[in-house]
């Protein structure tokens, strides 16, 4: 068996990243709180994603605002999917991803 053995510089080089995650951990990062839809309001009949899963083409609210569904992807950690999303009010907005526990349903229309 061999052994492994560590240098100074090599300890003092892990130190160096350990400070320089712990200088990432400011009070300037997006706290959860940012990122939780508001539920009051007008939108109080509407239902999570995780409630109702959306389909493609439904509108829904999100952090950003209102955005339309462009893909429903598969499960994710919180047991529910990952939707692909584009915002309606931004023209050419680029799709981003949201986790549809994350986001309200518009209701569907009966008929």
């Amino acid at each position: 068996m061999g052994v492994i053995v560590e240098s100074k510089s090599s300890r003092r080089s892990r130190g160096r990243m350990k400070e320089e995650l712990m200088a990432a951990n400011t009070s300037r990062r997006i706290r959860k709180d940012d990122l939780v839809v508001d539920r009051s309001g007008t939108r109080v009949h509407w239902r999570t994603g995780a409630d109702r899963v959306p389909r493609v083409t439904d509108r829904v609210y999100c952090t950003e605002g209102m955005a339309e569904v462009v893909k429903v992807l598969g499960r994710i950690s919180d047991g529910s999917r990952l939707l692909e999303l584009r915002l309606l009010d931004v023209d050419n907005a680029p799709p981003f991803f949201a986790a549809a526990s994350n986001v309200l349903v518009q209701p569907r229309r009966a008929g």
